[in-house]
């Protein structure tokens, strides 16, 4: 009599959690007013510019590194304010500890940061002018299917952002307000 011998192989996978990508932070509410340690120090702004923790969760199966974004689409520029672009965060990363976007901290190994609107790399935090409406700032995880995203030294957000979206599987937000007094 023959026997059949079946033979089972387990893959190792990278282990994604069964869910939806969620972005959350331990130094904002979601949408809750933008503390003045994170504001910009500058301009007529007198905060820390401190960038908040962020961590995230539930990467979507396949990803391959991470990029991170925080917009304000209220700026009156016609075309929002881009205060923070990090891009190349290694797939095996969840949390960016406060900071690491104002060299307070340290940003994963392998990551990159673009530039923003005010012109340079890093973290620039809220200044809206004087007296305006509260600004919405957009704090936006974005999961994505390449290790790595080639891009010069000199990126602006814009350029990163069109990287992102093209090699995107899923992001997550977290927003928060901030008004300027008089």
């Amino acid at each position: 009599m023959n026997r059949l011998m079946l033979t089972m192989v387990l893959v190792a996978a990278p282990a994604y959690a069964a869910g939806k990508l969620t972005l959350e932070s331990k130094d904002l509410k979601a949408n809750g007013t933008l503390p003045d340690k994170f504001v910009f120090n500058g301009m007529g702004c007198t905060g820390e510019n401190l960038s908040p923790e962020l961590s995230w969760k539930n990467a979507p199966e396949g990803t391959k590194s991470f990029a991170l974004t925080v917009y304000d689409p209220d700026a009156p520029t016609g075309s929002g304010w881009w205060h923070w672009v990090v891009f190349n965060i290694p797939a095996d990363k969840s949390e960016l500890p406060q900071g690491a976007g104002s060299g307070k901290a340290e940003l994963p190994a392998g990551a990159a940061q673009g530039n923003t609107d005010f012109g340079q790399a890093g973290y620039g935090g809220a200044c809206p002018p004087p007296g305006d409406k509260p600004h919405h700032y957009i704090f936006t995880i974005h999961a994505l299917k390449v290790d790595k995203l080639e891009l010069p030294a000199t990126a602006t957000a814009a350029y990163v952002g069109y990287n992102i979206h093209a090699n995107e599987l899923g992001s997550a937000t977290l927003k928060a307000t901030y008004a300027r007094k008089k």
